[in-house]
């Protein structure tokens, strides 16, 4: 009997820890929610905010120069930027990434953005790591974590798929 308790603990501690885990790294924004506005730095030094590009769908893109799947998603981002860059949609007109380098080191940084052919200007970090501005006000603890916006600021994608994004967007052209 002792060994069966034993083992009921076992589950339930692990149940425990699984569940903070997932509540801890869930994102804190929703479909239907209004992304909040952020101000944060270009490479250049100018300030950017996600409300420069109202009017358009916005992909927020937190990712990494030293983030393995960050890098190999930048794959698969490269060619949808270029696809919806200048689209038409039936209640927007273009498509911008809004990429925000979750980084310590802005060489390396700049770097990554120029190997990745991430050619938008729309970059931004404050090379805080997880403590800058946007990471803080978005509750990222782990990359890459996206937010797929519209044209009015409201969220309709977290972390979806390119193969999801492209599919949404592609419903939305006129």
């Amino acid at each position: 009997m002792k060994f069966i308790y034993s083992v009921v603990g076992i589950i339930a501690i692990l149940a425990v820890v699984w569940f903070g885990y997932k509540w801890y790294k869930a994102p804190k924004y929703i479909n239907g929610e209004v992304a909040p506005n952020f101000t944060s730095t270009t490479p250049t030094g100018e300030k950017l905010s996600l409300s420069d590009l109202k009017g358009k769908y916005v992909l927020i893109d937190f990712w990494g120069s030293w983030c393995g799947p960050c890098r190999m998603e930048n794959r698969q981002l490269v060619p949808l930027h270029a696809k919806y860059k200048n689209a038409q949609f039936s209640d927007a007109s273009g498509f911008a990434v809004l990429s925000v380098g979750i980084e310590t080191n802005k060489k390396r940084w700049l770097r990554a953005i120029e190997q990745d052919n991430l050619t938008w200007s729309t970059h931004v970090s404050e090379i805080k790591r997880f403590n800058s501005q946007a990471a803080l006000l978005y509750k990222v603890r782990e990359i890459p974590t996206k937010y797929l916006v519209d044209p009015n600021g409201q969220i309709i994608g977290v972390n979806l798929t390119m193969q999801e994004t492209d599919r949404l967007l592609a419903k939305k052209l006129k």
